[in-house]
């Protein structure tokens, strides 16, 4: 931890006024991007995909059940893993509650991984998560949105991702967060998708952890986030982290 000058609660509460000018500017810049992200274009999808759940096989405009916004989560869970990416199952634990409050908003979110079905629903068990997971590894729905790729295209760096040319990965799956609009057709559009540092946003534990005394506290890690796990595992002495 950074040893910080020791100073009177006066001096304090004057270094505080000061950054909470910053902070104040800091919200303004925010709403600002949240009208920009607003307003960008939207684009019609005309392909079909498939998911996959325990009821079935279902259409995207399935997904959207009875609102006309969706969010999606892309999950990185390979169908050749035993389990799901610790990070992405830190997302799993912040927005499981946020579910009816989010259709009280008229907005769906659910999940979607290219792992078999089987494999979700053992590891949607393990966790007691109750929540919307489908496979969709019998459509090209993760490849065409951008978090999944070949073994090829990562060796070469020839993949794009977080919408950068030759981007570098650890595994051939990413994760990624999608938005979709469905009018009153029934057509449906894809608006915003965030990838990289960008879903940061979604993690309310870095909120708490940013005015923690020590912060993040991941400068000396091998990569930020290295310290995660899943939820069951932080006192598994044998545990190994799959991006090392």
């Amino acid at each position: 931890m950074k040893n910080s000058e020791v100073v009177s609660r006066e001096q304090w509460l004057e270094a505080r006024i000061e950054l909470l000018k910053k902070e104040k500017e800091f919200t303004k810049l925010r709403e600002e991007l949240t009208q920009k992200r607003l307003d960008l274009p939207r684009v019609l999808i005309e392909k079909e995909y498939t998911f996959k759940d325990s009821e079935g096989e279902h259409s995207l405009k399935d997904l959207f059940k009875d609102q006309s916004q969706l969010i999606i989560y892309h999950f990185m869970f390979h169908p050749d893993w035993e389990e799901g990416c610790k990070v992405c199952s830190m997302f799993i634990d912040h927005y499981q509650a946020l579910y009816p409050h989010l259709l009280a908003r008229d907005v769906q979110l659910t999940t979607a991984s290219r792992a078999p079905l089987e494999k979700i629903e053992s590891f949607k068990k393990r966790m007691g998560w109750d929540v919307s997971w489908y496979s969709s590894s019998e459509s090209d729905f993760n490849w065409d949105f951008g978090v999944s790729f070949t073994q090829e295209q990562l060796d070469t760096q020839n993949m794009v991702y977080n919408y950068q040319k030759g981007a570098k990965f650890p595994v051939t799956e990413a994760p990624g967060i999608s938005s979709f609009y469905k009018d009153a057709d029934g057509n449906i559009y894809h608006t915003y998708s965030s990838f990289g540092r960008g879903l940061e946003n979604f993690l309310g534990i870095y909120n708490f952890l940013d005015i923690a005394p020590k912060g993040r506290d991941e400068a000396e890690l091998p990569y930020p986030m290295a310290w995660v796990r899943h939820r069951d595992k932080y006192d598994d002495e044998s545990f190994i982290d799959p991006y090392l």
